[in-house]
């Protein structure tokens, strides 16, 4: 049984809360803001690793394409929805490189690629190569790729240590396509990918 009210007993009214100084409620926006940005920033930089990585050209294997010091984004997504294309410049790893590598498809599976006097032939059709300024001279014999092999090769023929000499890379070593030069910054630009004429290779 509840015991009565007294009636000299007044009923306890709730206190509103203090009113937070208005310094101090900016400054309470202020770090909300900070910390939002900070995550975004975060995330955002969590979501650019993971589809980029940055490579430096430390030789002249590339050349006249690519030069030494000059340092590329490279996409790591476009190969996890379709396949290298020739003509792409990829970086790769390689057993017992310490270092990633850096040469352009010529060859794709299925191919059967040989080489003459410096002269790239796919399935028996000579390749145009207008990246190429130098060829070597050398002779590849003629071989059919795999379903999962890509032939690979400098543009600096005479000065290039690629699929000739290591033989053909898998999809599982690429690291990704060479996509945007950024430093230096007067060469600033896409990797240019070039557009084989009607009848070179397929």
């Amino acid at each position: 049984m509840e015991a009565p009210v007294s009636p000299t007993e007044a009923p306890i009214e709730a206190v509103p809360p203090a009113p937070i100084p208005p310094e101090l409620s900016r400054r309470m926006k202020l770090l909300r803001e900070i910390v939002d940005t900070a995550i975004l920033t975060a995330v955002v930089f969590l979501l650019v690793n993971a589809a980029t990585s940055r490579f430096q050209i430390e030789s002249v294997s590339m050349q006249p394409s690519l030069f030494e010091g000059e340092r590329l984004i490279v996409d790591k997504i476009s190969y996890r929805l379709g396949a290298p294309q020739r003509g792409d410049i990829v970086v790769f790893t390689i057993v017992g490189e310490p270092k990633d590598l850096i040469k352009r498809v010529i060859g794709l599976p299925g191919d059967t690629i040989e080489i003459a006097e410096g002269v790239v032939y796919i399935d028996g059709l000579r390749l145009d190569e207008p990246y190429v300024e130098l060829r070597s001279g050398d002779a590849y014999s003629a071989r059919k790729l795999g379903t999962d092999e890509y032939f690979v090769m400098g543009d600096n023929r005479g000065n290039s240590r690629d699929s000739r000499v290591f033989g053909p890379i898998q999809l599982s070593s690429i690291v990704g396509r060479a996509w945007l030069i950024y430093w230096p910054v007067a060469n600033l630009g896409l990797v240019p990918r070039p557009a084989y004429a009607s009848g070179d290779a397929r």
